[in-house]
């Protein structure tokens, strides 16, 4: 492990967070000598240590040790792909790859003739989705309205209000959604 490289994470990670030396010690119940310590790469730590670090900062131990070049380039494969077949016979297929820190989805979504699967609460505000369907109609309901889209069109709404989909139509729908979902504040990213 390169300390100065992981000396470096810490300190920018506890920038972007506007926290002091002190905070971040307070939040970790590690020293602040300790910190200063790894934060100019003179200082090995122990797991434990880091676990504690990375509570501090609200964040995955591995988003301090793992190197941040290795998740420039993702690559997730057709078999890998997250397939899921839902009561009511529809079905959807979460296209990209996880990314720690990257609440970003792209999902293929399969939608038999009179299916409806429902209303999805909203999701924390600044989140957004994209919808792309590529064969039947789909029925988006957004709040208390409804817009009817065909293949070939696409939609766009903020996903912090309640949100649903439907096929009233007598053929398959089949449609993507591109969501970029906002996490709560404080909440621990990947």
């Amino acid at each position: 492990m390169d300390l100065v490289a992981l000396g470096k994470r810490v300190q920018l990670l506890r920038a972007e967070r506007g926290m002091t030396l002190q905070a971040l010690a307070d939040r970790s119940s590690v020293s602040a000598s300790m910190l200063s310590s790894v934060e100019r790469g003179e200082k090995a730590s122990t797991v434990v240590v880091l676990d504690r670090i990375a509570t501090g900062l609200g964040v995955r131990l591995t988003r301090l040790i793992e190197d941040p070049e290795a998740q420039r380039v993702v690559l997730r494969r057709a078999a890998e792909q997250d397939h899921v077949l839902e009561p009511g016979g529809w079905s959807r297929t979460i296209l990209t790859p996880v990314v720690p820190g990257v609440n970003f989805e792209w999902i293929a979504v399969t939608l038999p003739p009179g299916c409806e699967p429902g209303t999805y609460g909203p999701w924390a505000a600044g989140s957004h989705e994209f919808i792309a369907v590529t064969e039947g109609a789909l029925t988006m309901s957004v709040g208390d309205r409804e817009v009817e889209l065909a293949a070939g069109d696409s939609l766009y709404l903020a996903a912090d209000t309640p949100h649903g989909y439907a096929n009233r139509g007598a053929v398959t729908c089949r449609y993507f959604v591109a969501a970029l979902i906002m996490r709560p504040r404080g909440a621990v990213s990947n």
